[in-house]
């Protein structure tokens, strides 16, 4: 008996203990001695570092544009929080990040981004929309969201760019147990006995991973000479045949009930297509519309296709890329639109030596966004001691500002509301809180879909659904167990300057001006209890509700 109850408390010590640190975890942010770590960075690489922001500063000489200086490291660490992972940061975080030595913390802030599971989880969303767009596509055949669940285990790994878009090309099998290959089955047709769509799939794929808009050449010739393809020295308008040409590649796939396959042997069938002007279908051999010598040719369609698309010489595929993550990183790309890049140049200042850079690093993700976060141009201030124009922003002679993204606008929102980092590390009450509130705000506000970088103002009902919304009302309000920032910031701030610091530090990632901080301690100045509750939580909705905390600044 006395055994059996040494055991029963033994087991309810263990599940108390458990529970615990399942609700209350370890600390969520390393001390600053773990956040220093030291990307590999060659002499090679500040070279080409150098190369670039010269290409830039002579673009902004030839066009005699002044620039301006470089941001504040806290402008530089939202800049990047919201970047790379969709939320702004916290004010545990950045109270680590003030203990590094200032020539250090922006490398190092970086790289603790680029190890936190957030920015996978991140990352795959963003690229999920540019593979598979944002609907749930197919019923049955098609999960986007093990298949985003995917592409964050590939970008957490590091995996080299080029090798994930082949298994995306390639892949067989099971939506379910192959996740990769949702990039077919979204494409599947009810009216085509649920197969996948050769033309959907070309399209997609062109967009993506080229950055060629030659769908509409799909019906017709382009004969308004839009488009140019052939190679350098033999240069040419797009035809029909361009794209079904490239379309007959996947003239082979089928789904059924293994999954994806492709026919093989005898079982192949010709990819048939009428011209326009033309009465009779024709079978169609699969080429492609440039750059014909890198195009292996075996009796697998698909997989010819995928070595063609990521040959290291195939330099669209490279440059498509750059310019995505350019744009995730800055709010919007060095081309646009983005996935219409020219074939053949001209190209904008950076580009082609990003493009060269990423091809030399074997398709390094990481490394690319290192580079990108480095450079002169994105670390541009927004502000300037001059008249800034559009030309400014245009050169980046400026860092741009573009609005935030719902999800970042919901993520920041939650993220303000505590003093501590909403992470992997933070319970998993917050963290179900902030999945359930952030699709419900991004599901009322408006989701931008695949075309996230078209630069559009904000509307009436967004802005009243911000002032008057569930979400910045419930999250600026104190609660009664001080587990949100109003009320640990009114409880426990060591007096009122403080507290206003603290504040703005932690919705707005910065100090108050000498101005702000005078107005806002007179509103504090003898209040306690409730009544100062109610005084910072005013300040924190008034915050969240300006325009400085919905644009990239």
């Amino acid at each position: 008996m006395v055994l059996r109850t040494l055991v029963f408390v033994g087991g309810l010590l263990l599940g108390i203990t458990l529970l615990a640190g399942f609700l209350f975890p370890r600390p969520r942010v390393a001390n600053a001695e773990r956040w220093a770590w030291r990307a590999e960075w060659t002499e090679a690489d500040e070279a080409r570092l150098a190369e670039i922001d010269g290409e830039f500063h002579t673009a902004w000489d030839a066009a005699e544009l002044e620039t301006a200086d470089e941001a504040d490291s806290h402008v530089l660490a939202r800049r990047l929080s919201l970047a790379l992972i969709g939320t702004i940061p916290s004010l545990e975080e950045l109270r680590v990040f003030d203990e590094l030595a200032p020539e250090e913390r922006i490398d190092a802030w970086t790289e603790y981004l680029l190890r936190d599971p957030r920015h996978a989880d991140y990352f795959g969303e963003r690229l999920a929309r540019s593979l598979v767009g944002v609907e749930n596509g197919p019923f049955l055949v098609y999960r986007r969201r093990r298949f985003v669940h995917w592409l964050s285990e590939q970008i957490a790994q590091n995996r080299p760019y080029d090798e994930l878009v082949q298994q995306l090309l390639t892949d067989e099998g099971l939506w379910t147990d192959s996740p990769a290959v949702n990039f077919v089955t979204v494409t599947l047709d009810q009216n085509n006995d649920n197969q996948p769509d050769p033309i959907k799939l070309a399209a997609r794929t062109t967009r993506a991973f080229l950055g060629l808009r030659i769908d509409c050449l799909q019906c017709h010739d382009d004969n308004l000479g839009t488009i140019d393809l052939g190679d350098e020295d033999s240069q040419r308008g797009g035809t029909q045949a361009d794209f079904h040409q490239l379309a007959a590649f996947f003239g082979q796939v089928r789904s059924g009930l293994r999954g994806v396959r492709d026919l093989t042997g005898e079982k192949q069938e010709d990819y048939m297509v009428r011209y326009l002007d033309s009465s009779e279908d024709e079978a169609v051999e699969p080429t492609v519309p440039y750059r014909s010598d890198l195009l292996p040719h075996s009796s697998d369609p698909r997989h010819d296709l995928a070595l063609w698309v990521t040959h290291p010489e195939n330099r669209p595929f490279a440059r498509a890329q750059v310019n995505r993550v350019w744009a995730l990183m800055c709010g919007r790309p060095l081309v646009e639109p983005i996935d219409d890049l020219p074939l053949h140049g001209p190209f904008p200042p950076g580009l082609e030596l990003l493009t060269t850079d990423f091809i030399e690093h074997d398709f390094d993700l990481r490394h690319l966004i290192r580079v990108i976060a480095r450079t002169e141009a994105f670390r541009k201030d927004s502000r300037a001691d001059f008249g800034i124009g559009e030309a400014h922003e245009q050169a980046w002679a400026v860092f741009p500002l573009t609005r935030l993204r719902p999800e970042q606008i919901a993520g920041s929102i939650i993220q303000a509301s505590a003093l501590s980092t909403i992470n992997s590390r933070a319970t998993v009450i917050e963290r179900l809180a902030r999945f359930g509130q952030q699709n419900e705000f991004v599901g009322r506000f408006g989701d931008l879909g695949e075309d996230e970088f078209n630069m559009i103002g904000g509307t009436i009902p967004q802005r009243l659904l911000l002032m008057n919304g569930d979400l910045v009302r419930d999250r600026a309000r104190p609660n009664d167990l001080l587990l949100n920032a109003s009320a640990q910031i009114a409880r426990f701030a060591p007096d009122d300057a403080a507290a206003i610091r603290v504040t703005y530090m932690t919705v707005l990632t910065r100090e108050p001006t000498a101005d702000e901080l005078r107005v806002f301690t007179e509103r504090l100045a003898g209040k306690t209890g409730n009544e100062r509750m109610q005084e910072i939580e005013d300040l924190v909705w008034v915050l969240m509700n300006g325009s400085e905390f919905f644009w990239n600044h």
